[in-house]
């Protein structure tokens, strides 16, 4: 439970991160959800981690897209937080991996958490008019400003957890794509910063 004290959660939404966190273990014994060599550090690296994500949005959010959910984060930490802030009201995760698709849905149901999943490829799907989109570990920031202005509002907000080569990957993206930004540093690693990025539009 380590790193559990840092979420500041009510105890319902702590019990059902604990219902995802005992779904997540039993799973990834059979699909790579995670990696295993996190598992030790489970709260701090995936459910502290998204949780951060979730307070940097702007509040209060109706639709929330998550692309590339994966094993659900931040998209279904963020679904379950939204339980107690009651923002974002709805929130959408964007998986192409059937199996990781089942896992998700077995946490929706176990927990109540608003999300539904759809299991295609981001690029393929209509687009979501989300007034926040998040993404982890999906894609280099220039191919995730291009999802983002496909699936965004115009007045979204994308939230991007990226590692330590993000200057390269902002300074590559500002050559094709118009956008402003703000930096905040990861409260669980060193090195790794979360982008806050609006006014998506092609250079």
């Amino acid at each position: 439970m380590s790193g559990a004290h840092d979420l500041n959660v009510s105890r319902e939404t702590f019990e059902r991160l604990h219902i995802y966190e005992t779904l997540l273990r039993k799973w990834t014994l059979r699909i790579n959800l995670i990696a295993k060599s996190t598992l030790d550090v489970l709260w701090t690296r995936h459910f502290v981690d998204s949780a951060q994500v979730h307070r940097l949005a702007p509040h209060p959010v109706s639709h929330w897209a998550d692309l590339g959910a994966g094993g659900g984060f931040p998209g279904l930490v963020v679904a379950i937080m939204a339980m107690d802030s009651g923002s974002p009201s709805r929130v959408t995760l964007v998986e192409s991996d059937a199996r990781k698709c089942a896992f998700l849905r077995t946490v929706i149901r176990e927990t109540g958490a608003p999300a539904t999943v759809i299991n295609d490829r981001v690029e393929n799907i209509p687009p979501l008019e989300a007034e926040v989109v998040s993404a982890r570990a999906l894609a280099d920031l220039g191919r995730l400003l291009a999802f983002a202005s496909r699936h965004l509002k115009p007045t979204g907000t994308a939230v991007f957890p990226k590692g330590e080569t993000w200057r390269a990957e902002l300074e590559a993206a500002q050559s094709t794509w118009n956008f402003d930004y703000q930096v905040a540093k990861s409260e669980t690693e060193q090195g790794p910063v979360i982008l806050t990025v609006t006014g998506v539009a092609r250079v």
